[in-house]
Formats: structure tokens, sequence, C-alpha cells
């Protein structure tokens, strides 16, 4: 016996009120360690290990499988590859199911063959959904949960793409621990990729994720996968991104855009117009989010505060980030935040860790201190050091035709920048300080 933290998996031979990989509080849970055991283990042990050198591997370069959904394709990097493992994760009811659907539905009216395992959801559900969505119903449904004779069960269908919704409702007989524990996920996992590498089936494996955000389970089965993607979005907003943190068969951190509608998931071509709004004290950035250049709004609100520790909150900004701007600001700028509320928002609900963003907020935040509007048709990339100097960024020249591209007229750059020879159009400005920028705004 032994305890598991149930949402990163770590291991203990005691119960602990808070696990020390995660920090998660009373997560662990008593499972019995049940180990699927060879029946003829002489015969493992005895087998001879094939060496084999590399050059003497012959290989045949199979085409991808495309999904009908230009961003999908996109993030996966040019379709499925045949044989590869992917996991999905994301909020409940952020689209999952429906985008699996969409892609189960699309390939099979292509005349592939798709097996759609769900044992959260019922046949009728699933029905439905699919009419909803108005595709074709000849994908095949399994709605049970045994792993072990599924598997069989799948051999005997050949398949072209296989979809597990979700790795935590399916168990093997042999693991006395229920459904989703760590044993169950561990173990059905190894299972379901040594069926996807040796009948070389796509195999997409929903997972759920836990209250940080994290897919839930051990860490192993995120190194396991080939490919794992997470569907992000705020539901009100209507539409998601899907985005790639790993990639054996293309490029990661690679974005999707999808609009959600009554039809599903449709793909948004105009992608960077959704992150763009013309609301006062915007600032205007461009971020790389894997070959993709996004043109991105941040709102800033600057208050006076009543309580004793003024509010730092920053939605789609690294919160600790925001802190060290506003002390660069205060030490180097001498503007006066120490009684002020402070709130950040990126428009559209990414997500932002490129370090690019750094002059926008900061202009953001003394416009709406000094509550003066910002110059209208105008870009800021830079990232700003602790002593309030402007760094080069990557990718400059590129950020720079998105923004020339969507009809802004100026753009205040790092001045240390080795800008090759262009045809722009648009004014741009270098600065070596951000006291600099602040002058030629304010």
């Amino acid at each position: 016996m032994a305890y598991y933290c149930q949402e990163c998996g770590y291991k203990s031979l005691k119960w602990l009120g808070r696990c020390p990989e995660c920090g998660g509080w009373n997560t662990f849970l008593e499972e019995k360690e049940s180990s699927i055991k060879p029946k003829n283990k002489s015969r493992i042990s005895n087998k001879p290990i094939k060496v084999l050198k590399l050059s003497d591997i012959k290989y045949e370069v199979k085409p991808r499988i495309l999904t009908g959904l230009s961003e999908l394709d996109l993030v996966l990097g040019g379709g499925f590859v045949p044989g590869s493992f992917i996991l999905i994760g994301g909020d409940p009811g952020i689209g999952k199911s429906t985008l699996l659907t969409q892609v189960a539905g699309v390939l099979a009216e292509k005349g592939l063959k798709i097996v759609y395992l769900s044992a959260e959801e019922s046949a009728e559900q699933v029905k439905l959904r699919v009419e909803r969505l108005g595709l074709g119903d000849e994908v095949l449904f399994i709605g049970d949960t045994e792993l072990s004779t599924i598997i069989e069960e799948l051999k005997t269908i050949k398949p072209d793409l296989l979809i597990v919704d979700s790795i935590q409702t399916v168990f093997l007989p042999e693991l006395e621990s229920p459904p989703g524990g760590v044993s169950q996920i561990r173990e059905c996992a190894n299972l379901l990729m040594r069926f996807a590498k040796e009948q070389e089936v796509v195999t997409i494996v929903v997972g759920h994720i836990t209250k940080g955000g994290l897919i839930a389970g051990p860490k192993v089965l995120e190194h396991l996968v080939d490919v794992v993607l997470y569907l992000e979005g705020e539901k009100e907003t209507g539409f998601r991104i899907l985005r790639a943190v790993k990639n054996r068969f293309g490029p990661v951190n690679e974005i999707g855009v999808f609009l959600m509608t009554s039809k599903g998931l449709v793909p948004h071509s105009q992608c960077e117009d959704l992150f763009l709004s013309g609301e006062e004290n915007a600032a205007v950035f461009c971020v790389i989010e894997g070959t993709r250049p996004l043109l991105v709004e941040v709102q800033s609100l600057v208050a006076k505060s009543f309580l004793a520790l003024p509010r730092r909150t920053a939605v789609g900004f690294d919160p600790i980030r925001l802190s060290l701007l506003v002390a660069i600001l205060e030490k180097k700028l001498n503007f006066n935040f120490s009684n002020q509320d402070i709130y950040v928002k990126i428009s559209g609900g990414l997500k932002i860790t490129d370090p690019s963003a750094d002059m926008a907020v900061a202009v953001s935040l003394v416009s709406s201190l000094l509550e003066k509007p910002l110059p209208d048709k105008t870009i800021f990339i830079g990232e700003i050091g602790l002593s309030g100097e402007i760094k080069p960024v990557r990718e400059i020249a590129l950020r720079l035709k998105e923004a020339e591209k969507k009809g802004f007229k100026r753009a205040f750059v790092p001045e240390r920048l080795n800008l090759p020879k262009h045809n722009l159009s648009l004014e741009i400005i270098p600065c070596r300080k951000l006291l600099e920028v602040c002058e030629k705004i304010f």
C-alpha cells in the first residue's frame, strides 16, 4: 500500500496533508500497488536484445493526416502523424470533446475508420452532438471502460484514429486502484502508447486538469505522449486558443485560434483582430507565438488605494514581472505607485510570457497614472531591464512587418537593434531607456 498525490502523482509511504511536490492540500489517497506481472518471466528474461545500427535502419516517410481544421493542422505541424500519441487538456466545458468530435466527423467523411471511446458520455449524447455540429455519423462508438478488453477489440477493428475521452475513466482490472488513480492512469497510458506505436493508430487522449491548470495524474503521462495540447480561453468571449506545449513532430508553443459557434469550433483566420479592441489607455505590442506574430493590446487601470497593501492584479501577464516593472517605474522614473491599486489585463484572454511586452505594459501603466492617452497607431516592442534600459528582442523585423500590415504608423523599439535593411513605411523610433519613451510620449 502507498499514498499517491492525485494532482501530480507523488508517492509517499504515509499520508501527508500537503504534497511536497506540487503543494496541493489533502490530495493524497491510498492505493494498492499492483503490478501487471508477465506469465512467463523466464521467457522474457532470456529473450535476446536486438542491437541496431542507425545507418542500417530503413524507414518510410508516411504522409500526415490532415484534420480538416486549418488551425489544428498548424499547431500539430501539418496534421496527424500515423502512430502518434496525443494528449489534450483544458478546463471543463472549454470545448475539448467538441473539437475531437469535429475531427472525428470530418475524417470519417473522408473514408477513415474512426473510433470514439467515451465513458463520460452516453452514445445518445455523442450522437446528439454530432447532429448539432452537422457532421456525418460514420464514427464508431465504444462506451466501455475496461481498457484491456477494448484494446483487443480495437486490434480487430484496426482504426485509423482512436479518441479516448478521457484517460481518467478507463481502467485495467489487473490493478486494484480505482479509475482515475495514479496507478491506473500510468498503466492505461502505457498500454495505449504501445497500441498506438505497434498498430500505427493515431491516438488522442483527453486529460482532466487540476485547479492549477495542469493535467491531472502522474507527470509520466506527459512524458509518454508525443504531443501535449492545451485548449484555453475565456468561456464568455466565444473563442478558444489551442496551444502546443510539447510536439515531437512540429513547432512548440504554436497556437491555433478558434471561434465557438453553434456549429462547433471554427478556425479564425484573422485571429489578430481578436486581440485588438482600440480601447483608450491600451498599449499595443507584438508577440511571437510559435511561428506566428500576433498584435495584442494590454490595458491598465491605476486607481487610488484605500488598503494598507495596494492590489497588484494581472490577468494574462506574470504578476511577478508586473511588480518588477512597477519597481522600475518608481525607482528610475520617479513615478509613485505606492498608494495605487494596479490592474493589468491582456486583451483576448492570451497568457503572455514573451518579455517583449514589457515596454507596452510600462507605458500603459504610466498613461493610466497620468490620465494621458497613448498615441494612436503606435506599437511598443522591447524588454525592460532592472536599470530601465530597453533590451532587444528576437524576430524584430517580423514583428514590425506585422504592425505595418495592420496599419500602424510608429514603433518604439530598442536602440541596440541590428535591424536589417527594410522597406517599412512605419516610423521607427529607437530608444535606449524607458525614460526616453515616456518623455517622447507624455
